[in-house]
């Protein structure tokens, strides 16, 4: 005789959990006694202006004209090739491979007519003065002067000599002065690179 057993299953109610908190509501930015005046109060969108020339040539980059022309000036110095004593040889010296003036634009040229940049390299005696002078003027406008060395600039080891001119800004202006007796070629690099700062700075002088 078999005995039948039968299975009950017991069925559990199903688990409850709490509710969350609810968040917050923020503050409405206008008083809820004056619902009128929300349209008023809401932000303005930013809209950027765009001038007409940018709708119709999109991509065009505009700068002012002295500081392309200044741009074009300082990356186009060429220093005429002419040399007065021993600091000559360390100007010659910079114009090689391995310092690579090039990069900056800088191309040695042997004449005064085309030559924006003179390079008083060596002593100047109260001889050699008015040739110098005579170059400076046959150089075209704008020019500049680097003064190359303590000869140069004040008459270095030779100031005591009555021959000896005491700097070469008595007879021309002079924008840049490079120390030293001789310079090395990394300070006439250093003096290339202030006039070239010094060209930019002075774009927007008038007769530039």
């Amino acid at each position: 005789m078999a005995v039948g057993t039968t299975e009950t299953t017991e069925t559990s109610a199903p688990a409850t959990t709490p509710d969350a908190p609810a968040e917050p509501q923020p503050l409405p930015l206008v008083p809820f006694e004056h619902p009128a005046e929300a349209p008023r109060l809401t932000p303005v969108e930013h809209q950027p202006g765009q001038a007409l020339y940018r709708s119709v040539l999109p991509g065009v980059i505009q700068v002012p004209a002295d500081l392309a022309l200044a741009a074009a000036r300082k990356s186009s110095l060429w220093p005429m090739t002419f040399g007065l004593a021993c600091c000559a040889i360390e100007m010659i010296a910079t114009y090689m491979s391995h310092y690579d003036l090039d990069r900056f634009g800088i191309v040695p040229w042997p004449s005064p007519r085309q030559s924006d940049v003179m390079i008083v390299a060596g002593t100047v005696t109260k001889k050699m003065a008015p040739s110098v002078k005579l170059l400076y003027e046959q150089m075209p406008n704008p020019k500049w002067v680097i003064s190359m060395g303590a000869c140069a600039t004040n008459g270095g080891p030779y100031t005591r000599y009555d021959r000896v001119l005491q700097g070469v800004d008595k007879i021309v202006p002079v924008d840049v002065y490079v120390p030293g007796c001789p310079p090395r070629p990394e300070a006439l690099l250093d003096g290339f690179v202030a006039l070239q700062e010094l060209i930019m700075e002075e774009r927007k002088a008038a007769g530039s």
